[in-house]
C-alpha cells in the first residue's frame, strides 16, 4: 500500500465572503492523529497544495475547474505510478473532486468499476442544475462527471476513450436525501447506476449491501474497482466535521464490515478518503474517529523495504 495525500478543497463552495474551505488541511491532520501508524505505516507521498479561488475561471462555469483539472492530472500520475509497482493507493483528500484524477491514473489497467459510498449521490449536471446562473462546484459533481456528465475538462482524460466509469459499474451507497420532496438529482435513479439510500440499506443491513456490491463485481470477474469514501456518510453526530453533515447515516460497524472485505480483495486497485475538515474539528476529536475506521479496514500490508546493503 502506498498513501497519497491529494489537500485539494477545489470543488468547494465559500461558506461566507473570504471563506476558504478547510478540506486541503485534512490530509495533514489525519497524519497527526496517527493516520500512518495506524495502518501499517505505509509509504506516503504528498501532492502540492493547489490555489482556490472563489472567483471563476474562463471556459468552465465549474468552480476551480482548470485548477481542478491540473491537480487531478498530477494526481492521476501519482496514482498509475504506485499502481505500476502493485501497490494499493489510499488517495487521502480533499474534496471529492480528486475522484476524478484516481480513477484516471487507476484506468491504465482497464476498466473499473466504482463503489461510491456517500451521504449524497453528487450527482450535479446540465440536466438539473443551472449553470448559467450559478458556478458549479465539483464536490457535488463528481459522480455524474466521472459518468461523463459535463464539461470535458472533468470528463475527458487522457489516454482513456469514454467516461471514466460506466453507469452499470457503480453503486451509490449512502444518499441521505433521495426521500426528500426536492431532492437535487432525482435523474440518478433513471440511470443504471445501482442506488442504494441510506434507508435502504439499514433495512437490508451491511450484510444485503455486501451481497448487492458483490453481485456487480462478479459480473464482470477480470474487472478492478475503486473505492471513494465520502466520510459524510457517517450520521453528523459521530462525524458532523464535513461541509455538509446530515442524518441518518451508516453507522461505523456496518461501513466496516462493508468495506473491510473489499479492501482486501486483490481487485481493488485503491480507494478515496474525502471532505473531512478539520478546521470544524478543533480538538482533533473526528480526526481521531477516522483515523479509528481507517484502522480497523485493516488494508493491504505495506510492501517490505529492502534493507540497504
Amino acid at each position: 500500500m502506498h498513501v497519497i495525500m491529494a489537500p485539494s478543497n477545489l470543488g468547494f463552495r465559500p461558506l461566507r465572503p473570504n471563506h476558504e474551505p478547510g478540506t486541503w488541511r485534512a490530509p495533514e491532520a489525519l497524519l497527526e492523529a496517527g493516520l500512518l501508524k495506524a495502518i501499517g505505516v505505509p509509504p506516503a507521498t504528498s501532492l502540492p497544495r493547489p490555489i482556490y479561488s472563489p472567483e471563476p475561471q474562463a471556459g468552465t462555469r465549474i468552480r476551480n475547474g482548470r485548477t481542478m483539472r491540473d491537480f487531478n492530472l498530477m494526481l492521476a500520475e501519482t496514482v498509475r505510478d504506485v499502481r505500476r509497482r502493485g501497490e494499493f493507493a489510499l488517495v487521502i483528500g480533499g474534496d471529492c473532486s480528486i475522484l476524478m484524477g484516481a480513477l484516471a491514473g487507476a484506468q491504465e489497467e482497464g476498466p473499473i468499476a466504482l463503489i461510491h459510498i456517500d451521504g449524497h449521490s453528487d450527482f450535479r449536471h446540465a440536466g438539473n442544475y443551472d449553470f448559467k446562473r450559478n458556478l458549479g462546484a465539483a464536490a457535488g459533481m463528481d459522480l455524474a462527471l466521472v459518468t461523463g456528465r459535463g464539461e470535458p475538462l472533468g470528463t475527458e482524460w487522457p489516454g482513456i476513450k469514454g467516461s471514466l466509469v460506466a453507469d452499470t459499474d457503480v453503486i451509490q451507497l449512502g444518499e441521505r436525501e433521495s426521500r426528500d420532496p426536492d431532492f437535487a438529482w432525482p435523474d440518478v435513479r433513471h440511470t443504471a447506476i445501482d442506488t442504494i439510500d441510506v434507508f435502504e440499506a439499514t433495512a437490508i443491513g451491511a450484510e444485503g449491501v455486501a451481497a448487492r456490491i458483490a453481485t456487480m463485481l462478479a459480473a464482470k470477474p477480470d474487472q478492478g474497482f475503486w473505492i471513494h469514501l465520502d466520510v459524510d456518510v457517517l450520521d453528523e453526530s459521530i462525524m458532523p466535521a464535513v461541509d455538509c453533515p446530515g442524518s441518518p447515516g451508516i453507522p461505523p460497524e456496518d461501513l466496516v464490515a462493508i468495506l473491510r472485505p473489499l479492501v482486501a480483495n486483490e481487485r481493488c486497485r485503491g480507494m478515496t478518503v474525502t471532505v473531512f475538515d478539520p478546521d470544524l474539528d478543533p480538538d482533533g476529536k473526528y480526526a481521531a474517529t477516522i483515523v479509528s475506521l481507517m484502522a480497523d479496514l485493516a488494508f493491504p500490508a505495506p510492501a517490505p523495504v529492502d534493507p540497504i546493503a
